[in-house]
């Protein structure tokens, strides 16, 4: 088996003779890597030298343990030789040679077995089939035959279970006295439940005799292990809501020495940051679950740096930020024009949730008022260790309103960042972000998209790499010209707002591995350059384009003729939707509701059937073809945001 380190190598050159060029295309395989399952997806990773000629293929199946039918997957992507380089961050990285890719859309806690075969017209020197059985994870839950700690607030008159305690860290660690809460004599074990009773539990930091026995800066640091079968766990005791109130501190969890922790149906409020679970190069948190859990007032919600952090499953939560509620500001600095007759927001909020590392899963939850919403550190240059990447990464099924960035930031990912089934309505300069990636793929899949006015749907920027563009539907343009490489965009639609000063569509690979078909488009009125496109030829790699390099189309006929793109791509329109009508392209800071819009299509409109079928992806799809967009004709309503709050009759 090869090293990872090893695997750093560049396309052959031109010229060479011609048995070195057999040789050269030849595919030696490398280390196969079974990444970090989630719940729903499982990713692999597989290194190779040689295959200068780039033709070699990997072929994936899969089935439940105990099915005699396999089923096909989409193949893992080739990658390697992309460079991705931002000259401010002094960023300079080409993506090692290899495979990598997902099985999509699986059930949580079976067994999978998963087939994959290598193929090069040249030639295979080595192994050139692997076979793996892995196993979806489950949604982290309590331990049941774990001993129970009753935690009541200070205030708290009536009767008490036993064994009961006065605070979180006298229940955690068995705190007595002594520097508030460093005397650890009868610590929760692995299992084991503290069950926090309604109330407030507010700290009193400045007082010697603090009733939460927080240090003077206010926060609860947590530093205990448990196991992923036997977890510690804080939760709500369901008698009334439980708030843990920061008082204006800077941080009220710090969980980062913790292991497998479940915090459930809290209500976190007042802080700078919430939970703190890792710092880059430091030390960070291993199986944190924060779920059910409400967030107010906060600066900062679930942040972990650290590439040692892993297996966090975030969901099923409210985030409710500091930023402006009733006009979409953008942010500006001595880099960029001004942000509008508002000037620029205040970073009085930054992230919801931010995370690093492999195998996380952040789902479900409803997000609004902060600087962005959800993102992966970017963190740079990736370790070689497949363990401490930032790979394996679900987000999907959040809600997300009123962002002054961006909805979804994968900037810093590096192998299966999945990106599916997200609501953005209201960001002010990016919809989903990779910014960049580092190697891929990422995919963005099932994602709807409302008042972006900075005509950035996709913020491709800073040359990522492997980016699968699949199934979105967007109420706006794209026209980011930073090139991407091994982009590709399929069953998309993108509907344009009128804006005067851009066309819809601007495509910009940085080298020949792209494809865009099967998308609609709705082009800007009065706009005579719609679809600009800039596309090397075979081979080629073009990182610094020059004006001459671009070339632009005024009809989606007259850019498939140049380009030998969207073939099977056709032009929609607001009346292909049950009721639908764009954003206000004049009103930047506008602010529209997720209730207020209907993104379904009527069923016999042109974007119905105009898609294209895509293994794991859009199985199970009615009539002749898939559907173009994110929700197809006649399936379940997809459901957005926090289960326990859906209930609720101003959430829908």
């Amino acid at each position: 088996m090869l090293t990872r380190s090893l695997l750093y190598v560049l396309l052959s050159t031109i010229g060479q003779a011609t048995e070195n060029q057999s040789t050269e295309n030849q595919t030696t395989p490398g280390t196969f890597v079974v990444e970090h399952a989630t719940l729903m997806n499982l990713g692999f990773e597989w290194s190779i030298s040689g295959d200068a000629n780039r033709n070699a293929a990997v072929a994936v199946r899969f089935r439940e343990v105990g099915d005699s039918a396999w089923r096909p997957a989409m193949p893992l992507v080739r990658m390697g030789g992309e460079n991705i380089y931002r000259r401010r961050e002094h960023l300079d990285y080409t993506v090692p040679q290899g495979f990598a890719g997902s099985i999509l859309n699986l059930k949580p806690g079976t067994d999978y077995e998963c087939q994959f075969q290598m193929t090069d017209p040249d030639g295979i020197q080595g192994i050139a089939a692997h076979s793996v059985r892995v196993k979806t994870r489950t949604e982290p839950q309590a331990f049941a035959k774990g001993n129970v700690r009753h935690v009541y607030p200070a205030d708290h008159a009536g009767p008490k279970e036993e064994p009961h305690y006065s605070c979180l860290l006298e229940a955690y660690y068995g705190a007595g006295l002594g520097d508030w809460s460093v005397v650890w004599e009868r610590r929760v074990q692995p299992g084991d439940t503290i069950l926090l009773h309604a109330g407030i539990y507010k700290n009193d930091r400045l007082n010697y005799v603090d009733p939460q026995m927080t240090p003077f800066d206010g926060t609860m640091s947590l530093t205990l292990k448990g196991t992923s079968d036997k977890p510690i766990t804080i939760k709500s005791a369901g008698d009334g809501e439980v708030v843990f109130d920061g008082a204006g501190n800077h941080r009220l969890f710090d969980v980062m020495a913790s292991k497998y922790h479940i915090f459930d149906g809290l209500t976190i409020r007042n802080t700078d940051v919430a939970i703190f679970a890792g710092q880059k190069e430091v030390l960070g948190a291993v199986g944190l679950t924060v779920k059910n859990c409400r967030f107010e007032n906060i600066g900062f919600g679930v942040w972990t740096e650290f590439a040692g952090s892993s297996d966090f499953y975030i969901a099923d939560n409210l985030f409710l930020g500091r930023d402006d509620r009733f006009r979409l500001i953008g942010w500006t600095g001595p880099l960029w024009a001004s942000a509008g007759p508002y000037g620029s927001h205040q970073l009085t909020s930054y992230y919801a949730v931010k995370v690093y590392g492999p195998g996380h899963v952040i789902a479900r939850n409803a997000i609004a008022y902060f600087h962005d919403a959800i993102g992966i550190s970017t963190y740079g240059t990736p370790p070689e260790d497949p363990e401490l990447q930032a790979s394996s990464i679900d987000i999907y099924g959040n809600d997300l309103h009123m962002l002054n960035d961006d909805f979804v930031e994968t900037d810093g990912g590096v192998h299966n960042i999945r990106v599916m089934n997200n609501r953005g309505i209201n960001a002010a300069h990016g919809g989903y972000s990779s910014q960049p990636v580092f190697g891929g793929p990422v995919y963005f899949i099932g994602n709807l998209l409302y008042h972006v006015p900075s005509g950035v749907a996709f913020k491709f920027s800073a040359k990522p790499a492997g980016l699968f563009v699949f199934h979105n539907t967007i109420i706006g343009e794209q026209v980011i010209r930073d090139p991407s490489e091994n982009m590709h965009f399929r069953n998309n639609l993108f509907l344009g707002r009128d804006t005067p000063d851009r066309g819809i569509m601007t495509w910009s690979n940085s080298s020949s591995a792209f494809s865009s078909d099967y998308n609609g488009f709705r082009p800007n009125k009065g706009v005579k350059d719609q679809f600009t496109w800039l596309g090397p030829k075979t081979g080629e790699h073009l990182y610094e384009p020059t004006s001459e390099d671009w070339k632009s189309f005024p009809t989606l006929a007259e850019f498939r003729n140049a380009s030998n793109q969207e073939v099977h791509g056709i032009e929609v329109d607001y009346d292909d939707f049950e009721g639908l009508v764009p954003p206000d392209c004049t009103k930047r800071h506008a602010v529209y509701h997720a209730m207020d819009l209907n993104f379904r299509l009527k069923p016999d409109c042109r974007a119905v059937d105009a898609g294209v079928a895509i293994p794991t992806v859009n199985d199970g799809f009615s009539g002749r073809a898939p559907d173009l967009g994110a929700l197809e004709v006649g399936s379940p309503a997809v459901e957005y945001g926090p289960r326990w709050l859906r209930h609720q009759p101003f959430y829908r």
